[in-house]
């Protein structure tokens, strides 16, 4: 249906920010329930798998800030994250199984090797897409109250860089704030994250494993 009926233009950047001012205004007279609609439109994206979740993410930085944007969208995200783990693990575990078994061979093994510390790497330094360890995950031994607790954790510190990105573009009103100091710290912030995240994962190995020699 998301695809059949094209939802997916309500979640593009451009008709966001076309409809910016009328979100503000909604917000600025009805805070609470905004808050907890814009979460619940974000679990169910997340929790169904659907492409939507960044777009949705720099949506929050614009019309909450970074605060309330970055609480919010830290538990919508880990929670929609949990129902699709769940999901994965109790009614479509042969599917995905079926589908993302050769991925799923190393999720496997690093969740053997490092246990939940092989998630936490994971949500820092993405290397399947965010839907696919929420579906993957569900088919390890992994524990559901872990996964909750590794998620947010771990998804902090791109859900914060994100929110922020987010603020700043919701701050443009003519193509000269594209030149903005604000804007250019934060594709900065964007592009060196995985590098910082891979600095912090290799710390934290070689502290476990002295032995080895990087990540």
């Amino acid at each position: 249906m998301f695809f059949i009926f094209d939802l997916g233009q309500y979640l593009s950047l451009d008709h966001v920010k076309s409809q910016q001012a009328v979100i503000d205004d909604y917000y600025a007279g009805q805070p609470l329930t905004t808050i907890l609609a814009y979460a619940l439109i974000y679990i169910t994206i997340t929790a169904l798998s659907l492409p939507g979740a960044t777009i949705m993410t720099l949506a929050g930085g614009a019309v909450f800030g970074l605060g309330i944007g970055s609480l919010t969208i830290s538990f919508a995200s880990t929670i929609g994250a949990t129902l699709a783990f769940l999901v994965a693990r109790y009614i479509l575990r042969d599917m995905v199984q079926r589908r993302y078994g050769d991925r799923l061979m190393a999720i496997n093994k690093g969740i053997e090797t490092d246990g939940p510390f092989y998630l936490f790497t994971l949500r820092l330094i993405p290397v399947f897409p965010f839907f696919i360890i929420n579906l993957l995950m569900g088919i390890t031994p992994i524990r559901t109250w872990q996964y909750y607790l590794v998620s947010q954790v771990g998804m902090l510190p791109a859900t914060i860089v994100y929110v922020n990105a987010g603020k700043q573009l919701g701050m443009i009103e003519s193509p000269g704030d594209i030149l903005s100091p604000g804007l250019i710290i934060s594709f900065t912030l964007l592009g060196l994250l995985p590098l910082v995240a891979r600095k912090l994962i290799g710390f934290i190995r070689r502290h476990q494993h002295p032995n080895e020699t990087s990540v």
